[in-house]
């Protein structure tokens, strides 16, 4: 890969500090997250062409019909995640790009990914390789069914939207554990929070959203 981890002019550590800025004027507050934000540069998980609105704050497409997530939807999605509990380990279903896992990778001890379209997941290892992201355990593999074997997990994020809940993730949660997922067709979608309270789940909507869907089986 050609572009430099620093990055400059649109991709340089200025352009990742504006949009912490926007960030912070979308209301998330946590410090953290914030700094996972400036310190992972986004322009290295979007085509190259791509680069230079790699600090908008907006989705990108990524190839095979998939994209980068909003900036914003990332941060808000991983400030959930973090609050409350002590959250150790997190499965991520959807590596994507591998955008999401490695702000993931900064403020958690062990992140679990599964990614169902090879092609996505090989460049997203490159890319953590490249950064030195040792904490990142992934896995070719229908995301849908989770990472069962790798289970209990403190967290779960998905990062494509099915259309009902897939209540297997559900039982791959620690009690007290969370699962942030956004359900629903397209231009119906919303952002659900479930958090596990022994045999029982409590279930908060926290915004509308918009994502791809979550398929099912794999693609080479």
């Amino acid at each position: 890969m050609s572009l430099s981890i620093t990055g400059v002019g649109m991709t340089s550590q200025r352009a990742r500090d504006r949009l912490v800025n926007i960030l912070r004027e979308n209301n998330i507050k946590n410090e953290a997250v914030l700094s996972a934000v400036a310190s992972v540069p986004r322009h290295l998980f979007v085509d190259e062409a791509l680069a230079s609105r790699a600090y908008e704050n907006i989705s990108l497409p990524i190839g095979h019909g998939q994209t980068i997530s909003q900036p914003y939807m990332v941060a808000r999605m991983t400030e959930v995640l973090l609050e409350g509990e002590n959250v150790k380990r997190v499965l991520e279903v959807g590596t994507g790009s591998g955008y999401q896992t490695a702000i993931l990778s900064k403020l958690v001890f062990s992140v679990f990914s599964v990614e169902r379209i090879k092609p996505l997941l090989e460049n997203a290892r490159d890319k953590f390789r490249q950064l030195k992201l040792n904490n990142i355990l992934t896995r070719y593999s229908d995301g849908g069914w989770g990472w069962p074997e790798k289970a209990l997990y403190d967290a779960i994020i998905v990062t494509a939207a099915p259309e009902t809940l897939p209540t297997s993730l559900l039982e791959q949660l620690v009690d007290g554990g969370k699962l942030i997922i956004p359900i629903g067709k397209k231009g119906e979608q919303e952002l659900f929070l479930f958090q596990r309270l022994g045999d029982k789940f409590h279930k908060k909507v926290l915004e509308k959203v918009s994502f791809v869907p979550l398929l099912k089986g794999r693609t080479e």
